[in-house]
C-alpha cells in the first residue's frame, strides 16, 4: 500500500542474539551477529520476558552493550528476544536536500570553514587522477618560491646591523648560490655620511676593512656625476643627509660568497638624498680579492648610526 503524504524513514533495526538466563544473575551481554551492540538508550527497545514486554527505565536499563534486568532471574526464565528500534543517528538515507551545514560535523570536509593562513606542507587537497579520487600534501604542488627569505631586522639608531652568526644566528654559506639585502626607508644621525657593506670571513667576530675592488656609478640630481672606487667596502652610497625626507634605499647581492676558490662578486644598486636635497642613483659592484668564505656581513654608515628595515634572502641554485 502507498502512503499518503511523506514514507516514513527506516531506522537500523535489529534482533540481538538469544540469551541464555543464569540463575540469580541479572545483567547480560546484547549482541548482534556476536558482536556487542550498543543501544542509544532504553527507550529504543522492545524486550519480552518470559512472553511480557518491560517497560523501559523500571523493569531494565542499559549501560552500553549491558542489559540489566530489574531483579535477577531465576532458572526457568525465558529472555524471548531483545529487539533495538534504531538509534537517533541511525535514520538509513536521508531526503535529498534535507542535510544542511549545521548536520555536518567539523572534522568533515564541509568548507564551513575558512584557513586563515597559508596551508602547511602536510596540509592535504582531494584530486581527481583520473576520475579516482586521491589525497595530495600541499608541499608536491605549491609553487618554490625564487628567493627564500631568511630574516629582516628593523633599526633604531644602531652602529651597524649585521647578518652573521656572531650576532644574528644567520650563516652566509653554500646553502644559498647568492644573498640579497634589502634595506629601505634608512635614516642616519651622521650628516652626509655613506651608507656601507663590509664582509667577514670570522663569523662576525672581525669586519673586513681592505681587499675590495668596488667601483660605483653615480649619477646625481645637481648633474655632478662620477665613477667612484673603494678598497674600504663592498658598498658605497654617498651620501645620506639626516634631515627629514634625506634618507637611502638600497639593494645588495653578492654572488656564491662561500666557494672557498674563487673572488667573491657583488653588485649593488641604491638611492640617497644628502643634506642639500640632492638626489643621487647608484650602480655598483666589485669583487672582494681573497678567496676565503665569506660567511657574514654587515649595514653602516660611515659615521653616526643607522634606523629602518633590512631584509635578508636567499637564492638556490635548484
Amino acid at each position: 500500500m502507498a502512503y499518503i503524504g511523506k514514507q516514513p524513514v527506516v531506522g537500523n533495526f535489529q534482533v540481538c542474539d538469544a540469551i541464555t538466563v543464569v540463575n540469580g544473575q541479572a545483567a547480560y551481554t546484547m549482541q548482534v551477529g556476536s558482536a556487542n551492540v550498543n543501544p542509544e538508550n532504553a527507550n529504543h527497545m522492545l524486550v519480552s520476558l518470559n512472553g511480557v514486554l518491560q517497560k523501559p527505565g523500571s523493569s531494565f536499563t542499559i549501560s552500553g552493550a549491558t542489559i540489566t534486568f530489574a531483579s535477577n532471574l531465576a532458572t526457568g526464565d525465558v529472555i524471548d528476544f531483545i529487539i533495538l528500534l534504531g538509534n537517533v543517528l541511525d535514520i538509513g538515507t536521508p531526503s535529498d536536500d534535507s542535510v544542511g551545514a549545521a548536520q555536518i560535523k567539523a572534522d568533515l570536509i564541509s568548507g564551513t570553514t575558512a584557513l586563515a593562513t597559508a596551508p602547511a606542507d602536510t596540509d592535504e587537497f582531494l584530486v581527481s587522477d583520473a576520475g579516482v579520487l586521491k589525497r595530495i600534501d600541499y608541499s608536491l604542488i605549491k609553487a618554490s618560491p625564487v628567493w627564500t627569505f631568511i630574516k629582516s631586522v628593523t633599526a633604531s639608531g644602531a652602529s651597524s646591523v649585521e647578518f652573521a652568526n656572531g650576532s644574528s644566528d644567520v650563516v652566509l654559506d653554500s646553502t644559498y648560490i647568492m644573498y640579497k639585502v634589502i634595506g629601505y626607508d634608512i635614516t642616519v644621525t651622521g650628516d652626509d655620511s655613506f651608507t656601507q657593506v663590509q664582509f667577514s670571513t670570522d663569523a662576525g667576530s672581525s669586519w673586513i676593512t681592505s681587499g675590495y675592488d668596488t667601483i660605483t656609478n653615480r649619477i646625481r640630481s645637481d648633474t655632478s656625476n662620477a665613477n667612484l672606487a673603494d678598497t674600504d667596502a663592498a658598498m658605497k652610497l654617498n651620501a645620506v643627509g639626516n634631515s627629514t625626507n634625506e634618507e637611502a634605499g638600497f639593494e645588495f647581492n653578492v654572488l656564491n660568497p662561500s666557494n672557498g676558490s674563487t673572488f667573491a662578486k657583488y653588485f649593488y644598486t641604491g638611492v640617497t638624498r644628502d643634506n642639500s636635497a640632492r638626489v643621487a642613483h647608484h650602480n655598483g659592484g666589485g669583487m672582494y680579492e681573497s678567496t676565503e668564505d665569506i660567511d657574514g656581513l654587515k649595514i653602516f654608515q660611515s659615521s653616526g648610526n643607522l634606523s629602518g628595515t633590512v631584509k635578508l634572502y636567499g637564492l638556490k641554485g635548484s
